[in-house]
């Protein structure tokens, strides 16, 4: 019998998944951090994690609260400057994948960070903005997004495009000069997505266990195209879940 989860533990453990033992992944905050940390603590403790404060090889044994937490820096293999970050390691392709969240994204895997309604002078909401995000979806050889899927979050198109994916379609990215090969994949709440090899649109190829597709038809705001060969994911083991459960209450100061 499985352990009994929520949706999000799901989504974290799928998104942990996705990163292989020796890689080097750049990590944004919040629900990416998580699961690049629990890979590091169960199935891939090689994984090299790198934050665009210049930590390298950081090793925290507690989730980090912004990319400027101290335990990043005491904990890492090495402190450079944030332009060495960017400028010798991201930009000339070093960093194997790039660990990404969004506030919107469209069926072509663009990202807004920015700004939501209106424009950007007057929008509705005015968001934290790109941050490292455009560099680490432009550069990395591939880019795995974290995100919980609904209707506010998964539009037709974007109100701003901070982060590239494949921007209105096929060689969108090799025409603006991008490096990195974009989203490879979409981790959210009830599944998987990935760009469809013809057209980049990104199709539902998993789902979590229990899930639906019209759930996830419905929780989108395109018509979502679903892969000939769709599969369900496996759940969350007892140690995947024992793990994340206590990196999660690290948030809360209770010891690892």
């Amino acid at each position: 019998m499985s352990p009994e989860y929520t949706s999000d533990e799901m989504m974290t453990v799928a998104a942990a998944r996705q990163l292989r033992d020796g890689a080097a992944c750049f990590v944004g905050i919040g629900l990416p951090s998580t699961a690049a940390n629990l890979a590091r603590a169960t199935h891939a403790p090689n994984l090299v994690l790198i934050y665009e404060s210049g930590c390298l090889g950081a090793k925290p044994d507690r989730l980090p609260l912004s990319i400027g937490d101290g335990v990043l820096a005491d904990t890492a293999d090495a402190v450079v400057s944030v332009p060495e970050v960017f400028n010798y390691w991201l930009q000339p392709g070093r960093i194997d994948v790039g660990f990404l969240g969004a506030a919107q994204l469209d069926r072509h895997g663009n990202i807004n960070t920015t700004v939501i309604g209106g424009d950007y002078a007057d929008p509705k909401v005015r968001l934290p903005g790109a941050g490292g995000a455009p560099e680490i979806a432009a550069s990395c050889g591939e880019v795995v997004v974290v995100v919980r899927q609904n209707l506010r979050t998964f539009i037709d198109r974007v109100d701003f495009v901070t982060s590239v994916g494949y921007g209105s379609g096929p060689g969108d990215r090799e025409r603006l000069g991008l490096r990195g090969g974009g989203p490879r994949f979409v981790i959210t709440d009830l599944g998987v997505l990935a760009p469809d090899p013809e057209t980049c649109e990104l199709t539902l190829t998993r789902l979590h266990p229990g899930v639906a597709v019209d759930q996830a038809r419905a929780a989108t705001g395109w018509e979502l195209a679903v892969a000939d060969d769709l599969t369900t994911g496996e759940p969350p083991t007892e140690h995947e879940l024992s793990v994340l459960r206590a990196l999660e209450a690290t948030k809360r100061g209770a010891p690892r």
